[in-house]
This record gives structure tokens, sequence and C-alpha cells, in this order.
């Protein structure tokens, strides 16, 4: 159960999702009349009778993270049963907006309760999955290297009955050699965990993580402004991570497999240079144009390795390139893909749960702009524009023609609070992918 939940409660009180013009005849809306209230979405108001607080009005929203304003928009230890509205968009919301880290300091003031309305189960799957993503990001690097990281991995297996694998050491020679090259500089060592789930028979969906624990840029290195998110730079892991536990926990008819590359990119004698050329599992090899372009190198890894078991459907997270950011803004993850049918499933899913991306072309055009002399390729592009197009033809030459891929370069962090949005971590994208997966999987 989470924290902002309850089984029930004795003193609970009704809460009414209202629409505008649809509660001003209610008992005790007078109090919501003096106040100026308006139902717009996610707006609250109370209603008082002769003895007190009688209940509370919110305004209808599409948006359930709207919703995410009541935990801490009403009265503090004061717990409410849902009398009107739509159950699971409630919870969700709810339950995203009471969520606040707490590792090191506990919030000023517990958020308000809700008694867990009938009908809700498959929102509190997405919540608790979303808010262990967001415990993750927000978990400084000193506690969460790429050790810590592939544990949570582990640890999902454990709950769920999942097969788990780590590649570490020498095992990353010849396996994952550019994961290898990435985090050698740090003496946390690098690592790959693998989850397996499902069964045998059922349609395989493969998820990659970029799960680069703290990034200083390498030997390229960041300016310190640049630096003071590098916590962040796993959370494609983390959203990787939370899809696979949704998945398991609404038992999924699909065979589930997660990868993770958990690593650190730091600044040492053992750091990987600029002109450098490495190998990757695929056998290609790649000249290091910049150490800060890092992630694609991770990723490049892991996309070949989830390619050779042929999967149904293939999908990677990362936090990838600023230049996504510079044309989208935090809200909304870039999207790339070669298939035009899963690019519109993909982009209508999101449309219907209120969790906006928006496809980018992956503008063969450009390819050339990966050309190296003495490599493969380079992992940069010859010329400072389209960095983020640019990013994503890097992973394109490690996904077989014909494999149903996508990639979502995204940002996991919310800048300041907002309704169902606290400032800190967050799963960008995470529903709109998992309402396409889901879709996916329905006969």
């Amino acid at each position: 159960m989470l924290p902002c939940l309850v089984a029930d409660a004795d003193d609970a009180l009704p809460l009414h999702v209202v629409a505008p013009g649809a509660w001003e005849e209610m008992p005790g809306a007078a109090l919501a009349k003096a106040t100026g209230f308006q139902a717009k979405p996610g707006e609250i108001a109370l209603l008082a009778d002769g003895t007190g607080l009688a209940g509370a009005l919110v305004g209808h929203s599409e948006d359930a993270r709207a919703y995410g304003a009541l935990p801490f928009g009403l009265p503090e230890h004061s717990a409410w049963q849902l009398a009107a509205g739509d159950a699971a968009a409630v919870t969700l919301g709810w339950c995203l907006g009471a969520y606040r880290y707490a590792r090191f300091r506990g919030p000023k003031r517990a958020p308000a309760k809700l008694v867990t309305p009938p009908g809700s189960e498959a929102a509190r799957i997405e919540a608790v999955a979303i808010c262990r993503a967001r415990d993750l990001i927000n978990t400084p690097a000193n506690h969460l290297g790429p050790e810590e990281l592939a544990e949570a991995v582990r640890d999902l297996a454990e709950r769920h009955g999942a097969a788990f694998r780590l590649f570490e050491g020498e095992e990353l020679v010849m396996g994952f050699p550019a994961v290898l090259a990435v985090g050698q500089g740090s003496p946390r060592g690098p690592r790959v965990a693998m989850l397996e789930w499902g069964e045998a028979d059922a349609p395989l969906v493969a998820l990659c993580g970029k799960g680069v624990c703290f990034d200083t840029g390498g030997l390229d290195l960041k300016p310190s402004s640049a630096m003071l998110r590098m916590k962040k730079d796993m959370g494609g892991a983390a959203i990787a991570v939370a899809l696979a536990e949704a998945l398991m926990a609404s038992k999924a008819r699909c065979r589930l497999l997660l990868l993770v590359g958990a690593v650190e990119n730091s600044v040492s004698g053992g750091s990987f240079r600029p002109m450098d050329v490495i190998r990757t599992r695929a056998g290609l090899t790649v000249e290091i144009g910049n150490t800060d372009a890092e992630g694609r190198l991770v990723l490049a890894d892991l996309l070949t390795f989830a390619s050779e078991r042929k999967p149904d459907l293939l999908l990677d997270f990362a936090t990838l390139t600023g230049a996504a950011r510079v044309a989208l803004g935090p809200d909304v993850p870039a999207l790339f893909t070669r298939d035009d049918a899963l690019a519109g499933r993909i982009a209508a899913a999101a449309e219907s749960v209120h969790d906006p991306v928006w496809r980018l072309p992956l503008h063969q055009g450009y390819a050339p702009w990966l050309d190296s002399a003495v490599a493969d390729l380079g992992n940069v592009a010859s010329r400072p524009m389209a960095g983020a197009i640019i990013a994503a033809l890097f992973l394109d030459r490690f996904v077989p023609a014909g494999t149903r891929w996508a990639h979502l370069d995204l940002y996991a962090w919310n800048d300041s609070t907002r309704p169902g949005r606290p400032e800190g971590g967050e799963a960008t994208g995470f529903r709109a992918v998992l309402a396409a997966i889901n879709r996916e999987l329905t006969p």
C-alpha cells in the first residue's frame, strides 16, 4: 500500500469530482461559492456544514496529474473517500502528488490520505512504478552508483520471480566492451544488469536503459553548472526499470527482457580519451570525438545484445542529448523510430494518457556526419547541429533492419513543483510507453 492510501477510515470525508456548473446546489457549497470556486481542472474547494468540515470539491480533469494538488491542498491528517469521480485518475494523481523524496529529510507536512477506491488497481501499479523511478533518480550519486543501480534490478527480479544476471569484470571485455570503455575511469566498476520474465511463447518486449549514475563528461569535462543534475543521467534506466515493474505487477502477457547499463563516467588516468577507438559488441569500431557523448556507447552494446534475442518490440530510454531539450523542453521526450505504425501507436497512447511525446526524424541524410577516417563511425557529428538526430542515427547503426525499435530521448526531471509533478526525478514518458505496450499486447 502506498503511504498516501489507506484501506479504510471511519472519519473519511467525501470528495466530489465536479464539472463547472454542476456543484452549486450541493449541501455545504456556500463556502465554495464564497471563495470563488469555479471547478477548473484540479481546483479545490472545501464544503462546510453546521459542525465544520463536511467534504471537498475538486474540478474534473482529463489529465490525472491535476488531482495531484489534492494531497497537500487538503488539510493535513485528514482522510478522504471518493464520492464521485474517476477512481483510477484520482488515485493516480493523488499518489503522484503525494510523492516526496524523503530518504534524507522528511516532508514539511504529511499528505492527506485517500481511502483506496475500488477499480484503482492499475492506477496503483502505475503509481508504485513511477515513484520507484523517482526514488532512483533522486538518490544522490554517492548513494547510487553502478553497483546499487544493478542491485535495484536484482531486487525487482526477486520481488516478481524473474531471472537475474549480472555482467561485470571480464564478462564485459567481449560481451559489453563499449560499456566497459565508458566506465573504466571510475573506481566503481561498470556492469550490466539483466532481468528476464514471462512465458516462453509470449511476445518478447526488450527494454534498454542508459544508467550513467553520474556523468562528469569524462576528459571532455562538463562545466560545473552542467554537472549539477547529473545524478539524473541514469533516468533512462530508472524508467525502463519502472516499466518492467508495471508490466510484471499487472501480469502482462509478454516475455520481458530488461537491460540496464550501469556506469559512472568519471575522470582518472584510466578514463577513455578523445580520439580513442573502441570496439562494440556488434563488432563496429567507434572513434571517440567527445567523451561526454557516452550514453549512446552504453546503449549500443545493450541494443546489440537485445537484438540478438530477436524481440517483437525493442525500446530504449536515455537522458541522451541537450539538443532534444532545446527542441522540446523538459516535459516532451523526443521519439525516434523507423516504424511509422509504431510511432503512431506510441503517439496515440501518449495522447490518451496526457503524457506527450513528439516524433523527430531519423533523417538518414545526416548519417555521413558520423563518418570517421579511422573507425567504422564516430560517436559525435562532424558539425554542431541536429544533436538529437545524430545520437539517434548512431543508435540506429546497432539495431538490425526489420526490428521494431523506438528510442526515447528524455529529461527525467521536474524543474519545479506542479500538481502531480513534484520537483526532482520524473518518469518522463513512462505512462505513454506503458499504454502503448499494453495496447500492443492486447489481442
